[in-house]
């Protein structure tokens, strides 16, 4: 009988060395902690009276002891994840001495109340924790709980520590394990970013790709890309992800570089962290829109290319949860590749543009060409064109806005053009646009163009006038027409040299030079409210007028001229005979659609001559209802064909008793001055 306790006690044993046995088997099995606890919980209390088995390991980078794992072989509410500084855990007791520990009644211990607390409140009354330690680093240490107290001998510790350093071995394993997986995860990660680096050159598309892989290798819930418009001197909000916002932060939002986290990090050339004490000191008002979003730590990390700062990469979490270190340098090594992305695809955006704009410029100059412009040369030498030309020679090497004036028909483009060619711009673009021939509703979209789906049957991007006059000349015909609604869209252009497409958030800004045109009382429409007197005021820096051809009666017969050698080449023919009773009746009729006019007059003259002499339509000279009703001379064109009627009549001689100036009653030097003043000379022909 009294062998029976020693048999006893070496069957218990045995059965210690079985179980001890089997965890090693496990181990070899497991490659998961939390598996792993689970076969320990349904082993161990055979042969140790266990309830709770918990590991805690040592975070180096942030030094604290982090409860990794948790296992109970009885119901209760068991929470893992809990981090504690070292000296405030028995567990980092363990880790430090590397001794095991043994509390028999948790009541009685005062150390670590906020520990002691918790376990108790899961029942917890016995507590043993032993280190778990390799031949090669100290990893944490492991705790077993009982219900009972007094629950653990001195023999149950020296069994639990042999227990320890084979769990130790089996976490080292799995830290191994985890750290290649992260390794792994990390390359795969990058070469993700790599291959889109490599494969994507359209930016948003690139930044979703980029921000989804970000999601599945950090945790964090808001992405954002800032980029720097120099320009300006600010960030704009390039793309975002924030699923869960409250649309706080739109895409396009413009921040300052200073006194914004983004700046930070952009002035720094380094990643930095900010917490929600830290965001509550920038002035800027993006950082109070974070806070609003739920932002609790913010990293922004700068996108650095060629030694240049781009922007910044931002990756935010609404938890109270901070970035590691491990997680920054995850982040950093994206940016990197990122930024050579962005670098890329904004070349590849402004080549694309460029490509776009040069494409639509060979279309708009075919075109330009294909239109028939009916004059190499201005043609006129009277005094009135005279004065026009000189202030054409003044204002063209400015880059000073002008402002064209004058009827229907008299050739105000012609000028624009001059102006273009005498100007530093002749090697650049001169791009027009008839501001009354295009519908309200698209002429926006001609002025500043639109982007793809912008409104419907926008099925592609399209560049606006602006845009293609980009370093040259843009004349606006007919700007007078242009609605009220826009006159403010045109006024922030002058101004500030900047504007958006039609759908779209990215500031174009553009080097051109304006020319305008009208025929309408600019200043009557502006006390109608029909004009915006600030526009008007920016258009009228160099205001033009040009004559009536009414005005440049002199010029008359040197266009008709010209108008009839053109035309007569056109159709194959010869006429090289203009009668003087034609010539003189084209100069006496006062032409209300201008040069326009005449033009349109010989073109029908030339079609109806059969021979070598031009037939001139005179029916067509007399003045109709309508324009009997508009027309009514000035004093200078009165005076002018008082004049010129007086020396027909004397057939040009001025002096003498038959004279001009003896018919009008005046001296002949007065005739001759005034002659020079209205820009009466008399044609060779005549």
């Amino acid at each position: 009988m009294s062998d029976s306790p020693s048999f006893a006690n070496i069957e218990f044993l045995v059965e210690r060395y079985r179980t001890l046995l089997e965890v090693s088997e496990s181990i070899a099995r497991h490659l998961d902690l939390a598996t792993l606890l689970r076969d320990l919980a349904h082993r161990l209390p055979r042969v140790v009276p266990v309830n709770f088995i918990g590991v805690s390991l040592h975070d180096a980078q942030r030094k604290v002891m982090r409860l990794h794992a948790l296992q109970a072989n009885i119901p209760a509410d068991l929470i893992g994840g809990h981090e504690e500084a070292i000296d405030e855990t028995p567990a980092g007791l363990v880790w430090q001495t590397q001794q095991s520990l043994l509390v028999p009644n948790l009541a009685n211990e005062r150390r670590w109340p906020k520990v002691m607390g918790l376990m108790q409140e899961d029942g917890t009354q016995a507590l043993c924790v032993v280190p778990l330690t390799t031949a090669v680093r100290r990893l944490g240490a492991i705790g077993f709980g009982s219900i009972q107290q007094e629950a653990y001998r001195e023999s149950d510790v020296e069994f639990l520590l042999q227990v320890g350093k084979q769990i130790a071995v089996a976490v080292d394993n799995v830290l191994h394990y985890q750290d290649l997986t992260h390794d792994r995860d990390r390359l795969k990660l990058l070469l993700d970013v790599n291959n889109s680096v490599v494969s994507t050159l359209e930016l948003r598309e690139l930044f979703t790709v980029i921000g989804a892989a970000l999601r599945g290798a950090m945790p964090h819930e808001r992405t954002s890309l800032v980029l720097y418009e120099p320009e300006r001197n600010q960030f704009r909000l390039y793309a975002s992800h924030f699923p869960d916002g409250n649309g706080l932060i739109p895409d396009g939002l413009l921040t300052p570089v200073e006194g914004t986290p983004a700046g930070a990090a952009f002035t720094s050339r380094k990643p930095v962290v900010f917490d929600e004490k830290d965001l509550t000191r920038f002035p800027a008002d993006i950082a109070r829109l974070l806070l609003a979003e739920g932002v609790k730590f913010l990293c922004c990390v700068p996108l650095l290319s060629h030694n240049r700062a781009l922007g910044t990469l931002n990756v935010a979490t609404v938890h109270s949860r901070a970035f590691t270190p491990d997680e920054i340098e995850l982040l950093s090594q994206v940016a990197s590749q990122f930024a050579i992305a962005v670098e890329n695809a904004l070349a590849y955006q402004q080549i694309t543009e460029l490509k776009n704009k040069v494409a639509e410029e060979k279309l708009y100059l075919e075109e330009e060409i294909r239109t028939e412009h009916r004059f190499e040369e201005i043609i006129g030498d009277s005094l009135a064109l005279r004065t026009v030309l000189k202030q054409v020679e003044t204002v063209a090497p400015t880059d000073s806005t002008v402002l064209i004036l004058g009827e229907t028909g008299t050739g105000k483009e012609l000028i624009a053009r001059a102006i273009h060619r005498l100007s530093g711009r002749h090697q650049r673009t001169f791009v027009k646009l008839n501001c009354a021939a295009i519908p309200t509703g698209l002429l926006e979209s001609e002025l500043f163009g639109h982007e793809r789906g912008a409104f419907t049957g926008a099925i592609a991007q399209k560049l606006g006038r602006f845009e293609l006059a980009d370093g040259g000349t843009l004349f606006l015909d007919e700007v007078g027409d242009i609605p009220v609604e826009l006159q403010s869209k045109l006024l922030r252009v002058l101004q500030e040299r900047e504007f958006e497409r039609l759908g779209a958030t990215r500031t174009i800004r553009v080097n051109v030079r304006l020319v305008a045109a009208t025929n309408q009382d600019l200043i009557r429409m502006v006390g109608e409210n029909r004009f915006r007197s600030d526009l008007y005021y920016r258009l009228n820096v160099f205001p033009m007028t040009m004559p009536s051809l009414r005005e440049r009666a002199t010029d008359i017969p040197l266009l008709v001229r010209y108008f009839v050698q053109q035309y007569a080449a056109r159709m194959n023919k010869t006429i090289t005979t203009i009668p003087t009773n034609a010539m003189d009746a084209l100069s006496r009729y006062h032409w209300p659609g201008n040069v326009r006019e005449l033009e349109n007059f010989i073109e029908r003259s030339v079609i109806l001559s059969q021979g070598t002499t031009l037939h001139v339509p005179f029916a067509e000279l007399k003045v109709s209802p309508l324009h009997a009703a508009q027309y009514i001379p000035t004093l200078h064109d009165a005076e002018r064909d008082h004049i010129l009627r007086a020396l027909r009549e004397s057939n040009w001689i001025i002096g003498g008793e038959s004279g001009a100036a003896a018919r009008l009653g005046m001296k002949r030097t007065t005739l001759n001055s005034k002659m020079h003043k209205l820009g009466i000379v008399r044609d060779a022909d005549r």
